[in-house]
């Protein structure tokens, strides 16, 4: 029998999220989808940020969007921000105010509890915890929410080992996936053919992809690596990301590729509109980050287009891929064993590759999707609004 969708209460309500920007990134995506469900369950979704190019996306869902500096760390205009949210839930009679984003969730702390309604927070990747004793405390507000929304079970682990959030106040929603935009059969020869000629890929080449923004934690370096090793050497790769004004580094990746001789195999594309047929294109995806990832949205979205797919053995992505059955897992940082496990991934058969791209696409769509995503925050938001004030 179909589980009922769940209901939040009769009543219209209001839910404020706020988040610093409305650009690329998990985060904002998640906030589109939370702001589509809840207008289309007739409730009031009202989003606070400081702009940007995906405001239209939360305005097409049905959200008011306000702009407001709330992606400042300066602690006085963290203050000011936290009087504006005030005024915001006073007028707007908001029932939870919920904060995505550290300098956010200290500004909405403040107005939830001087105006006596809800908190709610989402951790949606770990932070750094070395350093001073006030990197911590300003990394605490994420955790100071009456619930904690942690997207996989590594971030909740964090949560409690770094912030002693008590467990009972954690709520684990995976990241959810448009599993509509990832559909083998809608993608077209014809826009695969553009894309490889945008890539200046051979149609028919055997293709590597890391998708993943131009930083050094995404594990760029230990692909092109990986590459100078493997024994084949008719595959291409496509480092697929923006450097985001990381322009140093992306100098030091066109480096490494010159002094690798691999220059007439290996792609920086800045950008892709189309990420069903990159996806589609590539014979091995790869997510090669060297350092914890919240989820890993890259695994589970090459998992959902049957691609097989190679991620690093930390963080979320344990939980996204069932080694050997739906993926691979390497050790992080480690350029040897991802250029064993390139090679073995083009060595499986035509059987072999279509065992896993099944077993890869139910793994996605039976766990990680939007809707599972979004019906499971909503019946957060009915819990905390249940509690009363």
């Amino acid at each position: 029998m179909a589980k009922p969708k769940p209901e939040l209460k009769k009543r219209r309500l209001t839910i404020l999220q706020v988040i610093p920007n409305m650009g690329a990134g998990g985060a904002e995506q998640t906030t589109v989808d939370v702001t589509a469900a809840l207008t289309k369950a007739g409730h009031k979704a009202i989003i606070v940020s400081n702009g940007g190019p995906r405001v239209i996306e939360l305005q097409r869902a049905g959200g008011l969007h306000i702009e407001m500096p709330v992606h400042s760390k300066n602690p006085l205009m963290i203050w000011k921000n936290a009087g504006r949210l005030k005024r915001l839930i006073r007028e707007h009679n908001v029932d939870i105010i919920h904060a995505r984003s550290r300098a956010p969730a200290w500004s909405a702390l403040k107005a939830a509890r001087d105006t006596g309604i809800k908190f709610l927070t989402t951790c949606h990747a770990p932070f750094n915890i070395r350093g001073s004793k006030w990197k911590r405390k300003y990394n605490s507000s994420i955790a100071q929410g009456d619930l904690v929304i942690a997207n996989s079970e590594f971030v909740a682990h964090y949560l409690v080992d770094n912030y002693d959030v008590a467990v009972n106040k954690i709520r684990v929603i995976p990241r959810g996936i448009p599993m509509e935009k990832f559909d083998v059969a809608k993608v077209s020869a014809d826009r695969m053919l553009k894309l490889s000629e945008t890539w200046r890929i051979p149609e028919v080449a055997t293709l590597v992809l890391l998708p993943g923004r131009l930083t050094r934690w995404k594990g760029q370096t230990v692909l092109i690596e990986a590459m100078s090793k493997l024994k084949r050497k008719d595959v291409y790769c496509v480092l697929l990301g923006d450097a985001q004004g990381r322009t140093e580094y992306r100098d030091e990746l066109e480096g490494m590729i010159h002094d690798y001789h691999l220059e007439d195999r290996v792609r920086i594309a800045e950008h892709c509109d189309d990420m069903a047929v990159a996806y589609k294109m590539a014979n091995v995806v790869v997510s090669a980050s060297i350092e914890p990832e919240g989820f890993g949205r890259v695994a589970v979205e090459a998992q959902a287009m049957g691609v097989p797919t190679i991620a690093t053995a930390i963080g979320g992505s344990k939980e996204t891929i069932i080694p050997d059955v739906t993926g691979w897992l390497v050790p992080p940082n480690d350029s040897d064993a991802l250029a064993k496990a390139i090679d073995k991934v083009l060595l499986l058969s035509n059987d072999e590759r279509d065992h896993i791209a099944v077993q890869a696409a139910y793994h996605a769509r039976a766990n990680f999707t939007k809707e599972q995503m979004t019906d499971a925050t909503l019946i957060v938001y009915d819990e905390l609004v249940s509690r009363g004030k």
